[in-house]
């Protein structure tokens, strides 16, 4: 058989036929495998979201904020605060008595004398002595330190008889007056101490209180402010406020205020520690400067001049004061703030105002990153509006009010000053007077005694302990211990025989403590004071003991002791 001859395009088109054959049957092969659940159609953004925008929002909803009149940028979700406390909130002071009050205190009298100090003592002394010159001249006997403080001791007990109104003729009557008033001092001699007493010197008063309106009583009220801080240090919270010292009379800086008590008066901006109400700090209103113009930021200056000296508290105080720049300011002194805050200030975003469409008992918040603020529905269209800069988070209290915690720590701190003014007020020894000087006097005497009670309780916490008066003790005690010395030493007994009676019970035991007390040594009041060991002694023997030297106050035990004979007509 011949064969047949293919020319070369036979044969490369015959390839080329089998070729197109065989890759149609591969993708047929290929298609049974793939079903139409495998299927997958390509998108080309994959990351878009492709959901209707009209739909809920999810877990990834954009974080939603705030806006203030000023510009100022609140979110409503808390920024994250992990980590250590930070320096606004570590208190570097041990809260109490300091080292120097607690060095200084042997009994109620010397605990009251921290806060009116012979320094003070002296100014009253001289000015008064000049005054009292001038008035009577010739026939006027100088007063010391003994007179001074007897007068004082008489103020306290008036107030503590609650008999500060009541007329002096009252108290120093026979039969319906109390036998003290008679035994320290005469009517007379009351009513001219009360006449005379200066501050100041009259002649250069003039052209001191061009400059200054406080200048009758500026030396005096600089010297006692100044002691405040160095007798006791603050807790954690400290509260700053304003006091209103009744007083109708003469004054270039009264005050009106309308939801005091009293309505006028003189107006004390005081800071004061939450727990006890010790008045660490005041300053005076004096009005308006003598070119007429009102001071911008009064609020803040006054808390940033009441806290100097603060690290680590936390600043409770009401709208007056409260503001944005303020807690700004506390934070760079390494202090925090919590207080409300005016619905007329700039800093606040207008979501936080409106109680349209708010239900009663609930809050909303807003952040920075160093403030919190907070808006709280008590009732229907009624809004309460707080700053803190100690506070970061939108913590809510589970009571059935639901108030937030800022508001209970701040209903917790805010009352430190009213307090103050409640317990003054008590058994306050501020008298009638036309003097706005001994007005502000009366009450620096009112503040040292609640002051000194507060120390002295903290020093000897066992004194009076579980009774309710123990403030009322307390002046009752302060006001005999300074009027006894002037009592021991009064020449001419009194006619009313109760009160010649108590002259002269306290002169006889004064001569016998006298007579028995001739060993140089002077005790400490027992009463609640702790025993402390002998400074002489070596730490080994820990010897205890109440007594303390005469002269440098040491604590000595028997064997330090030394002993002086005196013949019968020296005792």
């Amino acid at each position: 058989m011949s064969k047949r001859h293919y020319t070369v395009r036979e044969i490369l088109d015959h390839i080329l036929e089998e070729g197109e054959a065989l890759e149609e049957m591969d993708q047929a092969e290929i298609e049974e495998d793939v079903s139409e659940d495998d299927f997958v159609e390509y998108d080309p953004h994959p990351d878009e979201d492709t959901s209707d925008p009209d739909e809920e929002v999810g877990l990834n909803e954009p974080e939603q904020g705030f806006v203030s009149k000023n510009g100022q940028v609140w979110s409503s979700i808390p920024y994250e605060n992990e980590g250590r406390a930070t320096s606004a909130n570590i208190i570097k002071m041990t809260p109490g008595p300091t080292r120097f009050a607690k060095s200084h205190i042997q009994d109620i009298k010397t605990a009251f004398q921290l806060f009116i100090p012979s320094s003070i003592q002296s100014i009253l002394i001289e000015m008064t002595n000049l005054e009292g010159r001038k008035v009577f001249s010739q026939s006027w006997e100088d007063i010391d330190g003994i007179k001074l403080d007897a007068y004082f001791g008489l103020l306290l007990l008036a107030g503590v008889y609650r008999s500060n109104n009541e007329a002096t003729s009252s108290l120093w009557d026979a039969e319906s007056g109390r036998n003290i008033f008679c035994a320290t001092m005469s009517l007379q001699t009351f009513h001219v101490l009360s006449r005379v007493i200066r501050f100041d010197n009259r002649e250069t008063r003039v052209a001191r209180r061009a400059l200054d309106k406080l200048a009758p009583i500026r030396e005096v009220w600089d010297k006692w402010v100044e002691r405040l801080p160095s007798m006791y240090n603050p807790g954690p919270e400290v509260t700053v406020d304003e006091r209103l010292v009744p007083f109708r009379g003469r004054c270039p800086f009264r005050q009106y205020i309308p939801n005091k008590p009293a309505k006028y008066g003189v107006k004390i901006w005081a800071a004061c520690d939450a727990r006890s109400s010790y008045a660490w700090n005041m300053q005076i209103y004096t009005g308006k400067s003598a070119s007429g113009m009102a001071e911008r930021n009064q609020g803040m200056r006054v808390v940033l001049d009441l806290t100097e000296g603060l690290r680590g508290h936390n600043i409770t105080c009401d709208n007056f004061f409260t503001s944005y720049a303020l807690g700004q300011e506390l934070l760079k002194r390494k202090l925090t703030m919590v207080g409300t805050v005016r619905k007329n200030k700039p800093e606040l975003p207008p979501a936080l105002i409106d109680t349209k469409d708010r239900v009663p008992l609930s809050s909303k918040f807003a952040f920075t990153e160093t403030t919190t603020m907070v808006s709280y529905i008590p009732k229907k269209r009624k809004n309460v509006t707080l700053i803190s800069t100690l506070h970061k988070d939108a913590a809510v209290s589970s009571r059935e009010d639901k108030k937030p915690a800022i508001i209970l720590d701040y209903n917790r701190c805010k009352g430190g000053v009213d307090v103050l003014d409640k317990v003054t007020g008590t058994y306050t020894c501020q008298r009638k007077t036309l003097r706005w000087p001994m007005v502000v006097f009366f009450n620096m005497l009112d503040v040292s005694a609640y002051n000194a009670f507060v120390v002295w309780t903290e020093v000897s916490t066992g004194w009076n302990i579980g009774k309710f008066n123990r403030r009322r003790l307390f002046l009752e005690e302060l006001g005999k211990a300074l009027v006894r010395p002037h009592i021991e030493r009064r020449q001419r007994v009194p006619r009313a025989p109760g009160s010649a009676e108590l002259v002269r019970e306290l002169q006889a035991a004064s001569k016998a403590a006298t007579s028995t007390g001739s060993t140089g040594l002077r005790p400490v009041d027992a009463k609640g004071t702790k025993r402390k060991r002998c400074q002489f002694c070596p730490s080994n023997k820990d010897r205890k003991t109440t007594t303390t030297c005469h002269n440098c106050k040491k604590y000595i035990c028997r064997e330090h002791m030394q002993t002086f004979a005196f013949c019968d007509s020296c005792r």
